[in-house]
């Protein structure tokens, strides 16, 4: 039995990344702003205090890459990557911007910072949530 656990938990820290964040980092949006009403497809602005944007697979210290969060509810698991799939867009070539295209309605949306394999920082780096309303 405590082989198993020994086993379980060894798996288990394998993959938790725990990379730090800088404490004071601070991820939020240029554009658009929380209540924004937009017409059709635009240009989200991504800003970033006090780290770095590198791509994916890059292990430069301080330094992650973007996610945007569209109509996402639960929180991010800090011990998973964050996933890749039309609600959560990976920016792993360190793109700073994009351009985004979603159907009429009210919509959320948030950043989150990944390291080097798309883990969220420890503790996590993310912006306010904003609600963007497309017409």
């Amino acid at each position: 039995v405590l082989s198993v656990a020994v086993t379980l938990v060894s798996s288990f820290a394998a993959h938790a990344q725990n990379t730090p964040a800088a404490k004071d980092a601070y991820l939020y949006f240029v554009w658009p702003q929380d209540g924004t009403v937009i017409r059709g497809a635009f240009w989200a602005r991504f800003g970033l205090r006090n780290m770095g944007v590198t791509q994916a697979g890059s292990t430069f210290a301080n330094a992650g890459h973007h996610h945007l969060l569209i109509d996402v509810k639960d929180p991010l698991d800090p011990k998973e990557p964050i996933p890749q799939d039309k609600n959560h867009l990976h920016f792993g070539a360190g793109q700073t911007e994009a351009r985004i295209e979603l159907p009429p309605g009210k919509h959320t949306l948030q950043l989150a910072l990944g390291d080097a394999k798309h883990y969220p920082f420890d503790p996590p780096v993310v912006s306010k949530k904003i609600t963007i309303t497309i017409k």
